[in-house]
Parts: C-alpha cells; structure tokens; sequence
C-alpha cells in the first residue's frame, strides 16, 4: 500500500464487523445510494496486515464547529484534524477511525487510474494524532466511537485462520 493514499472500505467489512457507530458506507440520497466516505490509512505498529483507516467528511464547516467546542472544552482537539483532499477543505475524522485489512480496502483512484493521495505532512499530522487518540483508547478513554479493540481482535483471527490455511499440510 501507497503512504497518503486514500481507500474505500468494502460492504463485506459493515457485514463482518456490524457496528453501529461505524462510519456508514455509503449516503442515501434520494433514496438512493450515492456515495461512499473515504478513508485515509497507516500501517498497525504491532501487526503489518492491519491498518488504522480514517475517515474524511467533506462537512468542514461542521466540524470546526464541533473541534472548537472540544477546544473550548478540553483545551485542545487531536481527535478531528483538517486538511485538503482533491483541492477541497476536508475533516479527518480520528474518532471515527477503526482497523481494516487490505482485504476490505479499495484504492481511490481518479479518472486517470492514478491514486488519490493528500500531501504527506497532512498524513503525518494525522497520523501522530491517530495514534494518540489510539493510545489514549487503549488507557480505557472513550475517545473513538467505534469498538475499534474487538474489530482489531477480528481481524486478528481472520489473519491467524488465513496464515494456518495457507500453510502446507507438514509431515
């Protein structure tokens, strides 16, 4: 996987991890749906095949409304950063974040069959931020929305199954 890059998550990972305070997939409009969030992605430090995924909402305007009420709150906001996507003013959503394998991403890609990446201090911010909020869910602070430890845990048996069917039967 390409560092800055930005995916979509795949219908299967809403069926195989139903969570109510996931993001969801994809907006009805009009009865119809329309579109999907995307996320941007960065690597577990503990397992390779894991990956924290963020989601970008174009509603920039609204949360800056809401990070200024953290602001005013708590005295400061790590768990929603702010950026540009395709020339577009964009929120990164941390506490919306949640673990994923590459089996359930699909890369963003433009008309051009390029990736869609933003600007690799964006992604460091974002990503120094994440895992703070990370560590900070890991002390027990209910910072994150998602169940994001028993999606991880998962994901983590997904990838224990897939490593013993892959390895051949030994004598």
């Amino acid at each position: 996987m390409q560092q800055a890059q930005l995916y979509f998550l795949s219908d299967q990972y809403y069926q195989d991890f139903p969570d109510d305070k996931l993001m969801q997939n994809k907006d009805i409009i009009n009865g119809a749906p329309h579109s999907r969030p995307c996320f941007f992605a960065f690597k577990d430090t503990k397992i390779d095949d894991i990956y924290w995924i963020v989601p970008i909402s174009s509603r920039f305007e609204k949360f800056k409304r809401i990070e200024q009420d953290k602001i005013n709150k708590y005295g400061y906001c790590n768990t929603i950063r702010f950026g540009t996507v395709l020339g577009r003013n964009t929120a990164f959503l941390i506490q919306n974040m949640c673990p994923a394998t590459r089996k359930y991403l699909t890369a963003y890609i433009d008309k051009n069959n390029c990736p869609i990446r933003i600007d690799d201090r964006i992604a460091a911010d974002i990503e120094k931020n994440a895992r703070h909020v990370l560590a900070m869910a890991k002390r027990g602070a209910k910072v994150i929305f998602p169940d994001v430890f028993k999606i991880y845990h998962g994901l983590e048996q997904q990838l224990q199954q897939n490593t013993i069917i892959s390895k051949p039967f030994e004598t």
